[in-house]
C-alpha cells in the first residue's frame, strides 16, 4: 500500500529532527502508520555504531569513517527499511543525500565509489520525497552552541557547513520530488508546509 519514503535532509542545526518529530505527529493524528529512524542510528547495531562515528574521541579516517555509515546504512535498510516498505511510511532523518553532501563534496570522496555501494545495499530504493531544510549560518551556529552534549560534527567550520549545505542545494535542483525549504525561523510556518506537502503526497484528506 504505502512504499513511502520521506527524508529530511540538511546541516547541522537545520532543525531536521524537530521537523521529522513533528511530521510523526502529524501523521499519528490522521492514523497513518509509519516508522521513524535517524542516520547514523535506527536499528539496534546502527545505534552502537553511531556512538563510535559520533564521539569526540573518534579520529577515522574518511574512508573508514564512510565505510562505518554505509554498514549502518545496510543494517538499517535490511532490518527495518526494506521489511516495512509496504506496510507503512518511513521517515528518515538524514539519508544517501546527506552521505554525498558530507563525504563526496564535504571530505572529497569519491562519487561513485559511494554509488556502486548503495546500489549494491539499497537494491534501488530511494527516497520518494525529500525535504531538504536550508538554514542561515548565524541559526545553526546558535541552535548548536545550545545543546547539551556535542558530537565531533557539532565543531566542524563553519566554512565546512557552509560547503555541505551549498553541496544539498546542487542535490535537490531541479527534482520534483525535492522540496527546498527555509527553516531559519522558529516559528510554525515550517510545520504547516512540511504537513501540506506531505499530506498532499500521500493523499491525507
Amino acid at each position: 500500500m504505502y512504499n513511502k519514503v520521506i527524508v529530511f535532509e540538511g546541516i547541522d542545526g537545520s532543525g531536521k529532527s524537530f521537523h521529522l518529530n513533528a511530521a510523526s505527529n502529524y501523521l499519528k493524528k490522521k492514523k497513518i502508520k509509519h516508522i521513524k529512524l535517524r542516520e547514523p542510528g535506527g536499528s539496534k547495531n546502527s545505534e552502537k555504531l553511531r556512538k563510535l562515528l559520533l564521539s569526540n574521541k573518534s579520529d577515522f579516517e574518511k574512508k573508514t569513517d564512510l565505510l562505518i555509515y554505509l554498514s549502518a546504512r545496510s543494517e538499517n535498510f535490511h532490518k527495518i527499511i526494506k521489511p516495512n516498505l509496504k506496510k507503512k511510511v518511513i521517515l528518515i532523518d538524514r539519508f544517501v543525500d546527506s552521505t554525498k553532501a558530507y563525504q563526496v563534496y564535504g571530505k572529497q570522496i569519491s562519487l561513485n565509489f559511494i554509488n556502486q555501494i548503495h546500489k549494491y545495499i539499497l537494491n534501488g530504493v530511494k527516497p520518494n520525497l525529500t525535504f531538504v531544510l536550508k538554514v542561515s549560518s548565524k541559526t545553526s551556529r546558535k541552535r548548536l552552541l545550545k545543546r547539551r552534549t556535542k558530537n565531533r560534527y557539532d565543531n566542524f567550520s563553519q566554512s565546512f557547513y557552509d560547503k555541505v549545505q551549498k553541496s544539498f542545494l546542487k542535490l535537490a535542483k531541479n527534482k520534483k520530488n525535492y522540496f527546498v525549504l527555509d527553516s531559519s525561523k522558529n516559528d510554525t510556518s515550517l510545520e504547516k508546509e512540511i504537513f501540506k506537502i506531505t499530506s498532499k503526497y500521500l493523499k491525507i484528506k
